[in-house]
């Protein structure tokens, strides 16, 4: 769907965009293509689609998969997706807030996502067991982001979070003219793979959710050192056990040295969850 296009269902519709939706609808057929190729889906792939939109992406998305849902909110545009799909079979439009919806499973999300709930989707997407493959549009700021470096300054809960459970193994700046209304932000189309061997640790939601609050709560500290972080988080939310002095012990007796946040790799920071989550 060419910018033409957009607008001549804009004037059908009488639509306007909702800033405080995000709604960046793509226009450039190039893009379109990339983001579908990178998505190598096959006819045994279920997809997730979050905020379709008038359904650029969605028109191939149902030519190559065996299922597709589409997730959307806003009423105007679920209803016009709904008319629009009503042949087909192998798509079903669901009229939610993705952070509420009941999603059903899927293989692969294939979405232009809206950027100012980046952070809560990953999480509610991608932080599980056996979590699904991801090709999405999103901010490029956040995309550096995930995609692990030695510059401690975009290490990030967020950075961190998402590669406890995904791998970044691709990403591609999206030049800003390929949406309308034109971002002002820069985009960048990223590929995610589920990691391999997710610590057992993580495999049930009660635990995830304290891995992450801990995550959460030490990541303002990476620029000083474990215990350091970890007594001022422990401070913050008035738990008195672990002392600084018990930290220290604590650390000591699983083989962590007492280095500066950014200097510890995933895995580690697992391993201090389960420390300090028992």
């Amino acid at each position: 769907m060419d910018f033409k296009a957009l607008q001549r269902i804009f004037n059908q519709l009488d639509f306007k965009p909702k800033k405080h939706l995000g709604q960046n609808f793509i226009i450039d057929t190039n893009i379109i293509h990339k983001i579908i190729n990178l998505s190598d889906i096959s006819r045994e792939d279920v997809v997730l689609e979050i905020g379709p939109g008038f359904g650029s992406l969605t028109d191939l998305l149902v030519e190559k998969a065996k299922k597709v849902y589409a997730v959307e909110v806003d009423p105007v545009l679920s209803k016009y997706l709904e008319e629009k799909y009503s042949i087909h079979n192998n798509i079903e439009i669901i009229p939610d807030d993705i952070l509420k919806a009941e999603i059903p499973l899927h293989t692969k999300v294939v979405s232009n996502i809206p950027y100012k709930i980046t952070g809560p989707i990953l999480e509610t997407i991608f932080y599980k067991k056996n979590p699904p493959q991801g090709i999405l549009t999103i901010e490029n700021s956040i995309a550096v982001r995930l995609f692990l470096s030695q510059n401690y300054k975009n290490l990030s809960r967020i950075s961190i979070g998402l590669n406890t459970f995904m791998k970044p193994i691709s990403k591609y700046v999206i030049p800003r003219a390929s949406f309308y209304p034109i971002p002002k932000i820069d985009l960048a189309l990223i590929k995610l793979i589920p990691k391999e061997n997710l610590d057992p640790s993580l495999h049930e939601q009660e635990s995830i959710k304290l891995y992450l609050k801990l995550i959460a709560g030490i990541m303002p500290y990476k620029n000083k050192n474990i215990v350091n972080a970890l007594h001022l988080f422990f401070k913050v939310n008035k738990n008195k056990t672990f002392t600084k002095e018990k930290i220290r012990k604590l650390l000591q007796q699983n083989n962590f040295e007492n280095e500066k946040l950014f200097n510890y790799k995933i895995d580690e920071f697992v391993e201090l969850s389960k420390i300090f989550s028992t």
